[in-house]
């Protein structure tokens, strides 16, 4: 199953909404694409991160973010956990390696990775027993990548300066990890 069939099936009608979704997933994934040719020494997985920064995103269909033209329910700090379940229920046999790898991205790439601290005291509407820190290269690579791009603005490419001012109201570690990207992937 490729990312295209699993966005149509859950995204079957030509709207606003994906469009912004398929807009934005593009962005993410030129971006880990140009990472992973400027980089060799890296050995990234170039299909996987095609795929996974195509799908990281799909839970946003489910949350209630009109600014962006998502009408569903739940709050959009879920979107990564929905995604994730929307993921593995299409991989329920464990037929297909990369949805389970992609639904771990889906965990994981909000902000710089959200910590079990993080969820308790800010009071998340999250599990706590998930890891939702991106820890593969790919999985951080993708992260990385996402932050430069909002799905509010999609004409809007932020700079590092920009992007880790963007993260100081996350406090200092996620801005310190952000950098540490920026040496890493630039």
């Amino acid at each position: 199953m490729d990312y295209k069939t699993i966005i149509d099936q859950y995204y079957p009608d030509d709207n606003e909404l994906k469009r912004i979704l398929l807009v934005h997933s593009r962005q993410v994934a030129d971006r880990c694409l140009k990472i992973a040719k400027q980089h060799p020494e890296l050995k990234l997985d170039v299909e996987f991160l095609k795929e996974a920064s195509m799908l990281h995103d799909i839970g946003i269909v489910k949350c209630n973010a009109p600014s962006i033209q998502c009408f569903g329910t739940e709050p959009y700090i879920c979107h990564g956990m929905i995604g994730a379940q929307m993921l593995r229920s299409l991989n329920a046999d464990g037929a297909h390696y990369n949805l389970e790898r992609c639904a771990l991205v889906c965990e994981r790439h909000t902000g710089t990775g959200i910590t079990r601290e993080q969820i308790e005291a800010q009071h998340l509407p999250l599990p706590p027993d998930i890891s939702y820190v991106p820890e593969s290269l790919e999985e951080q690579v993708i992260c990385y990548a996402d932050k430069f791009y909002s799905k509010s603005d999609l004409s809007l490419e932020r700079s590092v300066v920009q992007t880790a001012q963007s993260l100081e109201k996350f406090g200092t570690p996620g801005v310190r990890k952000f950098l540490k990207w920026v040496e890493m992937f630039e």
